[in-house]
C-alpha cells in the first residue's frame, strides 16, 4: 500500500476489497473480458478536468494495485495538491484488462474525495482573513467516514469528532431527556475520563448562563443569526470555545467568521460536496 494518506491500512484495504466485490460480483468484468485481448498493454493517465484540490490519489493507486500488482504506477500529484484542468495525477502502464477493471472504483474514490477537499478549500478561503476554523461533522457516507474526514483535512479544514466515542456532544434531545443543560453536563463529567472534552449545543441565548455555570469546553451556537452570534460570544467572554453551526452556506460563512467564533462546522462538506471531474485517458 502507498503510505501517503493518513488512515489505517487495514481499513483502506477492506474498503477497496468491498468496493470491488460490489462491482465485480461473481463473474468479473464481463465487458472487458469479452472484448480486450489478454496480452493487450496500454498506458493510461488519470487527468483532472476541473480546478480544485486532489484527494484520494494514493488510494486510487492502491485500487489499481489491488486488481493487478504488476501494473507500473507513477504518481505526479499527492493528496492535498492544487490541481488544474489537464493536470495528470498519475500514470498507469500495464494490462489493459486490469486497468479497465480497476478504473471505476479508483475514480469513485478519488472523485468523491477530491470533491470534498475542493469544497472544503473553498470554505477555508472565505474565512482566511479571520481566526475561525472550518470543520466537518458526522454527516458522512456510512463506511467512508475516515476517508471523507481525511479529504476535509486535505482541503485545509479540521475534523470534528470522529464518532460517538471520542467526544461528548450534548444536543437538544439529550438535554430534554436528561432534564436540563446543567444536569446533562454534570452527568457527562461524572462518567467520562479527564481526556474527553464536553460540547453543548445552545439554540437560545437565554440558556447560555446555565451552560457556562457548568463549565463545558465548547459551546455550539446553533442556527443563530450573526447578531446573536456576536452577543453570545460577548456573554461567553472566553470561558469556552465557541462553535457556530447550522445552514452555513458558502456565501454566508465569511460573515459568520467575522463575528469572532472559533469554529464553524459545515455538514455540507461531506453530505453535499459535488463529485470532482476526473477522467482516465488511454
Amino acid at each position: 500500500m502507498f503510505p501517503m494518506y493518513e488512515m489505517n491500512e487495514i481499513l483502506a484495504r477492506d474498503l477497496i476489497e468491498r468496493a470491488y466485490r460490489e462491482d465485480l460480483g461473481d463473474a468479473g468484468d464481463i465487458t472487458t473480458l469479452a472484448t480486450i485481448p489478454a496480452d493487450a498493454v496500454v498506458t493510461a493517465r488519470l487527468n483532472a478536468r476541473a480546478e480544485g484540490v486532489a484527494c484520494g490519489v494514493a488510494l486510487a493507486a492502491d485500487c489499481f494495485a489491488f486488481v493487478d500488482r504488476g501494473l507500473d504506477i507513477a504518481l505526479f500529484k499527492k493528496d492535498g495538491d492544487r490541481i488544474a484542468p489537464k493536470d495528470c495525477l498519475m500514470e498507469i502502464r500495464g494490462s489493459a484488462r486490469s486497468i479497465l477493471t480497476a478504473e471505476r472504483v479508483a475514480l469513485n474514490f478519488s472523485g468523491r474525495l477530491s470533491g470534498i477537499a475542493t469544497l472544503t478549500a473553498d470554505y477555508v478561503a472565505q474565512v482566511a482573513h479571520t481566526t475561525a476554523k472550518i470543520c466537518c461533522t458526522r454527516k458522512t457516507t456510512p463506511g467512508l467516514r475516515a476517508l471523507e474526514k481525511f479529504a476535509v483535512k486535505c482541503g485545509g479544514g479540521m475534523n470534528h469528532r470522529f464518532g460517538l466515542y471520542d467526544a461528548v456532544m450534548i444536543k437538544d434531545n439529550h438535554i430534554a431527556a436528561c432534564g436540563g443543560i446543567g444536569a446533562a453536563i454534570d452527568r457527562a463529567r461524572e462518567q467520562i475520563g479527564h481526556m474527553v472534552k464536553i460540547e453543548v449545543e445552545i439554540d437560545r441565548l437565554a440558556d447560555l448562563e446555565e451552560a457556562l455555570a457548568h463549565h463545558p469546553d465548547i459551546i455550539m451556537l446553533d442556527n443563530m443569526g450573526n447578531d446573536d452570534l456576536r452577543e453570545g460570544i460577548a456573554i461567553i467572554a472566553g470561558r469556552a470555545k465557541v462553535e457556530a453551526s447550522g445552514s452555513v452556506s458558502l456565501d454566508r460563512v465569511a460573515s459568520i467568521a467575522e463575528t469572532g467564533v472559533d469554529l464553524i462546522s459545515v455538514g455540507r462538506l461531506t453530505h453535499s460536496a459535488p463529485n470532482f471531474d476526473l477522467g482516465l485517458d488511454f
